[in-house]
C-alpha cells in the first residue's frame, strides 16, 4: 500500500470532510481510515505528527503532512511533494 493515498480522518472534522472532497474533485483515489474507528491509526498519526492528533492528514510512501487548517494550496504543496501532481 506504498503508493496507496491514505487521507486520516475523524467524523466530526470540517477540514477532512473539505480535504476529502478537494481529492474528489481533483478526481484522486484514497483510502481513508477513521480516527475514532481505528485506535492504531490514532497511534500512526500521532507519531506522524509530534505527538498531535492532527486531522486530517495524508501520507503517501515516505511523505506525510498534516492538512490541519486545511486549505487548496497546502494540499497541493503535499500532492507535488508525494508524486501525485
Amino acid at each position: 500500500m506504498d503508493d496507496a493515498l491514505i487521507l486520516y480522518t475523524t467524523t466530526w472534522c470540517s477540514d477532512c470532510r473539505a480535504a476529502k472532497h478537494a481529492l474528489e474533485a481533483r478526481g484522486i483515489a484514497f483510502v481513508e481510515v477513521d480516527l475514532d474507528r481505528d485506535p492504531v491509526a490514532a497511534a500512526t498519526v500521532e507519531s506522524l505528527n509530534g505527538g498531535r492528533r492532527s486531522v486530517p492528514t495524508l501520507v503517501r510512501g515516505g511523505a506525510a503532512a498534516s492538512l490541519s487548517r486545511f486549505s487548496p494550496a497546502k494540499l497541493d504543496a503535499f500532492l507535488a511533494t508525494a508524486g501525485l501532481r
